[in-house]
């Protein structure tokens, strides 16, 4: 059934957004879903999350991961509502236009929701989890409501995604310390600013990025879509959790075969985008 919400038309993706793009490794836009559809999907996404979520821990005594957020991966599966809005073609149109590729897949999606009180979000690049053979990889962060600095916006190191230190850190205080100083040390600005209702950022899978404390009395609410190429091959696991991902979210794809399971549908495909691509590698 056709969303009756304008989550499939093209958004009006620029050249110079493209190119601030591959040279920052990530971007925000506004305006790219409106207000009602948020609402629409938001409370779906926020229904399971809550049902789903498992944690029962005060946030004393929760690692530095879990007081971050409240995570629940591939809702999508759960609800024909979340289904729809995951595989919306205007973020997926978005995320292969950023990436210069002919088509994307769904790797897989994801709440986080950080609760009033909730902690940092410690640096890291998101790769670090996952088994693919590529860097054309990127993450669509969808606030479901605005993001005021005291809520913990999302907040990126500008021009990170070729820094290699720091690659083999999941998210941990650890991760947070070095990889932080790394980034100073080298000068890359750390861009966290709010974020108004209907914007949309995306990231590359190494740019580094991380999230400030929840100082507000709501919870951030947020839905996050992974995208990857389309022709996407699982590379073998550098690590444990890229052996579960490979498991949990690739099933039944084996190692240097294109990642084409049930669970990573095509959300976006032109034919056409290579043509346009080798355009724009001219005139650049």
């Amino acid at each position: 059934m056709k969303s009756p919400f304008d989550i499939d038309s093209r958004y009006p993706l620029t050249d110079d957004h493209i190119a601030r793009f591959s040279r920052d490794g990530f971007i925000k836009l506004k305006d790219v879903l409106p207000a009602q559809a948020l609402r629409h999907y938001g409370h779906e996404i926020t229904r399971l999350t809550v049902e789903m979520n498992g944690q029962s821990l005060p946030m004393n005594e929760r690692s530095t991961y879990d007081r971050a957020f409240l995570q629940v991966m591939n809702l999508w599966q759960h609800s024909h509502r979340v289904r729809e809005f995951v595989l919306g073609r205007r973020l997926g149109r978005i995320a292969a236009e950023l990436l210069q590729v002919r088509g994307v897949r769904l790797y897989h999606d994801q709440s986080l929701y950080k609760e009033p009180g909730g902690g940092i979000t410690p640096a890291h690049a998101d790769q670090y989890y996952w088994p693919l053979a590529s860097d054309r990889t990127v993450t669509a962060w969808i606030p479901l409501q605005p993001v005021p600095t005291d809520m913990g916006p999302l907040g990126f190191f500008a021009r990170s995604q070729s820094v290699e230190f720091g690659r083999d850190l999941g998210i941990s205080d650890e991760s947070e310390e070095t990889i932080g100083a790394n980034m100073q040390r080298h000068g890359f600005e750390l861009v966290d600013g709010p974020f108004d209702l209907g914007e949309v950022s995306f990231h590359l899978g190494w740019t580094f990025h991380r999230a400030g404390a929840n100082l507000c009395e709501r919870p951030r609410a947020v839905m996050t879509v992974i995208y990857m190429d389309s022709d996407m091959l699982l590379a073998p696991a550098a690590n444990e959790v890229q052996r579960n991902d490979a498991a949990q979210w690739c099933p039944g794809v084996v190692p240097g075969a294109r990642i084409d399971s049930p669970l990573n549908p095509v959300i976006w495909s032109s034919p056409g985008i290579a043509s346009i691509v080798q355009g724009r590698a001219r005139a650049h």
